[in-house]
């Protein structure tokens, strides 16, 4: 079917076309305003939920009395504190995120290869834990990894241990519980692609004497990279501003800065949090733009 501006417009260049040409207009002008309406919620609940909060909030880093000032950011400097939390942060999303990509690549491989029906029910169980908060699979990782809890009293059934382990409190329950959150963010970009392998390439590698070896690393790998990217940049965007959980279970060596600004904020403190969440916010921009560089956004999410 032809649209209506493309018969206007074609109406509109023929010869004594004037009052054909205002009908275009007036279709085109429809069009765009019908156009208009459409977008408009959308961008209203961005300027709404997203932009004005963001702008308000690097506002308030560098406003203070009414006055324009640069002193909060200078308390960055006065303490190493801060950046040793900065980086404390950087480090357990990374170490999320490539657990999350190892734990997730072999799943989503195998979810690709599965008859339909297994491949559905691995896709519930994929996404079976969004449907309860992240702060009840928290404390249900607290309850499981207490001393009185499931896995020390598997390793003392087992005679490993004489006495209870402390898991609580501790990088390593930071990082199961992280990873069981963050794991499915990494295996549904992993799973669509890998799913949109075209299978006549891998019985064509086969075809031409490649072991199981080399097709993966031939062919798999290299096409599946888009996902690899999406679901690290996911993971590890979402793990550096991660609060609930490494507050529940980390000790006092796991502050992440997600949990500095909660901090800032019961001391009231609106400046400095607003200067805390704004490097959170500026290192995410960058880590973005780094993968844009390298690999390429639209890439990443093409399909």
């Amino acid at each position: 079917m032809v649209p209506a501006t493309q018969i206007a417009a074609a109406n509109a260049s023929s010869p004594g076309g004037e009052e054909r040409r205002r009908l275009y207009r007036r279709i085109l002008f429809a069009e765009q305003f019908r156009y208009a309406l459409l977008v408009a919620p959308l961008i209203l609940y961005l300027l709404v939920f997203y932009i004005y909060p963001v702008a308000s909030m690097l506002v308030q880093s560098v406003i203070s009395n009414g006055g324009f000032t640069f002193e909060y950011f200078g308390r960055l400097f006065e303490s190493p504190i801060y950046w040793r939390v900065f980086l404390n942060t950087v480090w357990l999303a990374l170490g999320t995120t490539l657990i999350c990509l190892v734990l997730a690549y072999p799943l989503a491989y195998a979810m690709s290869r599965a008859s339909p029906t297994r491949a559905a029910v691995m896709f519930a169980l994929v996404l079976l834990p969004f449907w309860t908060s992240i702060l009840v699979r928290s404390y249900a990782w607290m309850v499981l990894l207490g001393r009185n809890g499931i896995f020390n009293d598997w390793l003392s059934r087992a005679g490993l241990i004489s006495e209870p382990l402390n898991l609580l409190y501790t990088p390593f329950a930071v990082y199961i519980a992280m990873v069981y959150v963050l794991l499915p963010f990494m295996i549904l970009p992993l799973y669509s692609v890998l799913r949109s392998i075209d299978p006549s390439l891998l019985r064509a590698a086969e075809g031409l004497g490649a072991s199981t070896r080399q097709i993966f690393f031939s062919v798999v790998a290299p096409l599946s990279k888009p996902g690899v990217a999406a679901g690290c940049l996911v993971v590890f965007i979402l793990a550096l501003g991660f609060y609930i959980t490494p507050a529940l279970m980390g000790g006092q060596r796991d502050v992440t800065l997600a949990m500095l600004v909660a901090q800032q904020l019961d001391m009231y403190e609106w400046n400095f949090a607003a200067v805390l969440a704004s490097l959170l916010l500026f290192f995410s921009l960058v880590v973005f733009l780094v993968f844009d560089k390298m690999i390429g956004i639209e890439r990443m999410f093409s399909r």
